[in-house]
């Protein structure tokens, strides 16, 4: 249900991916999603213009766009090469439009989806990502960003305040501009028995102006896998805090697909604070198919009540929830397969089907 291209012009090559599988699938099983009559909307895909030599003295230039169901990303990044002893400098503009449903999202069906709360984040950012020289098992990463966010309704009016009446920006005005400071550390090992990786995220707000956010968020990120026998135990924990400045779409949103499965997208809770714990044991059933069983946890630590309007408590979101269940992996040479069936602390089944696509 898609397709990919690679393009050679020159030294500059165009890499083209048109997907209608995601869509086609969600539609069937997420019939609440905004319904549009344009063929197009029908459309899942990918651009990417890359040219490795811009000005002849090997500078890069990345032209990116991806659309998805109802959400776009644009990204243009310009490389300039320096010796491998000195970080690597990456100039980066980016625009992207997404549903905020993880904090604004209202939680249907005993929690086990979420619909639209009506908000969506318009980003415009510009920046600088320094990437560090790699020193052993480590690797790290640092950027500072002038960002400006402004809120829109489902059909693209800026908006200061949410169905209920509740401010969603920090401001209370129709945007809130930030200037980001961010240190990414990330640690990996691996054998042919097991892996180990780490990732730590501290971002800063930094008050260039009276109005803009100061805030301090961390973020880490703990995976570990082995085998036992011939199954693959996989566990990870999550966590975070913010203190400062706070716009409620800065919140940690729990619950979904790659967080507490068995719930929607943020339903289990939003918070300043957040903890999340999964564990998935895979094992073989034929050539190219795997079964897997697995148990998720979550809970934003009693802090749902610090982000500005309450949200959470306001839908009724419980704050802490368990997920449960067992799915497929399968690879295909259209892409690898993905089906999980979980169930909730409420005893509500939700089944997710994913897809990932194999680059030509």
């Amino acid at each position: 249900m898609g397709a990919q291209k690679s393009i050679h012009a020159g030294k500059a090559k165009i890499d083209v991916n048109v997907d209608f599988t995601h869509k086609l699938c969600a539609a069937l099983m997420l019939p609440s999603f905004r319904y549009s009559s344009d063929p197009l909307s029908l459309v899942i895909g990918s651009l990417c213009i890359k040219h490795p030599n811009l000005f002849g003295g090997s500078e890069k230039l990345d032209l990116s766009w991806n659309r998805g169901l109802n959400d776009s990303n644009v990204l243009i990044a310009y490389r300039r090469p320096r010796p491998g002893w000195l970080s690597q400098q990456s100039f980066v503009v980016q625009h992207s439009v997404t549903p905020e449903i993880g904090v604004h999202g209202s939680p249907i069906d005993n929690f086990s989806r979420s619909g639209s709360g009506g908000v969506n984040l318009c980003r415009y950012s510009v920046g600088v990502d320094l990437n560090e020289p790699a020193s052993s098992h480590w690797k790290s990463t640092t950027s500072i960003k002038l960002e400006h966010i402004r809120p829109v309704d489902d059909v693209g009016r800026p908006i200061s305040r949410d169905l209920e009446g509740f401010p969603v920006t920090c401001s209370g005005n129709y945007h809130d501009s930030m200037v980001v400071l961010k240190q990414e550390s990330r640690y990996a090992k691996a054998n042919e028995c097991s892996f180990s990786q780490l990732s730590i995220q501290i971002e800063q707000g930094i008050p260039v102006l009276s109005k803009w956010l100061i805030f301090n968020r961390f973020k880490f990120v703990a995976t570990r896998g082995m085998k036992l026998g011939p199954a693959f135990l996989l566990t990870s924990v999550t966590g975070g805090s913010s203190v400062g400045d706070m716009a409620p779409y800065q919140a940690f949103a729990i619950g979904g697909l790659g967080s507490v499965r068995g719930y929607g997208e943020g339903a289990v809770g939003s918070g300043r604070s957040c903890l999340v714990m999964n564990s998935e044991l895979t094992f073989p059933l034929n050539k190219g198919l795997e079964g897997a069983i697995f148990f998720d946890s979550g809970t934003d630590l009693g802090s749902g009540h610090h982000v500005p309007g309450n949200p959470a408590l306001r839908q009724g979101k419980p704050g802490s929830g368990i997920g449960l269940g067992y799915g497929l992996r399968m690879n295909s040479p259209v892409g690898q397969f993905q089906i999980d069936y979980a169930i909730n602390a409420f005893q509500q089944k939700t089944v997710y089907f994913g897809i990932s696509n194999v680059a030509s």
